[in-house]
């Protein structure tokens, strides 16, 4: 299989606005992501999609692959599916079987967790996939801005939802965790190429906007996503302080 690893990277974030070229240490936020996609083996190329000339004269000065994409993208995906028409329009021949889609937020992203991901797709009819890690403590179950996933006895997701699933009846809040195993959803995705081209022709759905949730057009429509269960901390940047946490543990 041939296998594409795509960073998506704004440089608008009302949150954090440049935050790919924020610095952690002696180098940059993506180039830390860009390296750590690189060290996985299974990936036949890394990418860098941006809206941003800024991040792409960064990307290019410590040597990395980037491509300019529409600044009217409203996700990582849309960006991604962008990449993979410009690569085709260049090269009918030049045909990516998968598409992971890295977060560009996560600078400390493991290389164990692509290689996971992309191994869902030994299944052939795998079609998207993505990971979860199980929830330990109260603050993450009842986090709004943590997303949960409801995965069925065959690894495939049924739901995300920003409120934990299920609701444990007949039990304090505080003990749902003893009762239930509840997992938070790792922002990481892989598609078959065609799959990705599939699914952002989608409209939005109901369940996508009153959950702000991409997937969820995704399953509304009828796609299945595979879920791998992963150990491993994901450490994401989505503000200012979040980076100053960063910092301050490096």
């Amino acid at each position: 299989m041939n296998i594409l690893g795509i960073i998506p990277a704004r440089y608008s974030s009302s949150r954090f606005p440049g935050k790919p070229l924020a610095m952690i240490g002696d180098k940059s936020m993506i180039c830390r992501v860009y390296e750590q996609a690189k060290k996985v083996n299974i990936l036949s190329d890394v990418i860098v999609a941006t809206d941003d000339k800024r991040i792409e004269n960064h990307v290019k000065n410590f040597g990395g692959k980037v491509m300019m994409t529409s600044s009217y993208h409203k996700s990582g995906t849309d960006r991604c599916s962008e990449v993979i028409k410009k690569i085709q329009d260049k090269n009918a021949k030049n045909i990516w079987d998968i598409v992971v889609n890295i977060q560009g937020d996560e600078p400390f992203i493991e290389p164990t967790q692509i290689e996971t991901l992309a191994s869902c797709f030994s299944n052939k009819y795998t079609q998207i996939a993505t990971l979860v890690k199980k929830i330990t403590s109260k603050e993450e179950l009842f986090n709004p801005n943590i997303v949960k996933a409801v995965i069925n006895k065959n690894n495939k997701a049924i739901f995300f939802s920003r409120q934990p699933i299920p609701f444990i009846i007949n039990t304090e809040k505080e003990n749902w965790l003893k009762k239930h195993s509840f997992y938070k959803h790792i922002g990481i995705y892989a598609y078959r190429t065609n799959v990705l081209t599939e699914i952002t022709k989608l409209q939005e759905s109901s369940l996508e906007i009153a959950e702000s949730l991409e997937q969820l057009r995704w399953l509304e429509n009828g796609y299945k996503i595979d879920v791998r269960v992963t150990e491993t901390e994901s450490i994401g940047v989505d503000g200012p302080e979040d980076l100053k946490n960063i910092i301050n543990n490096f």
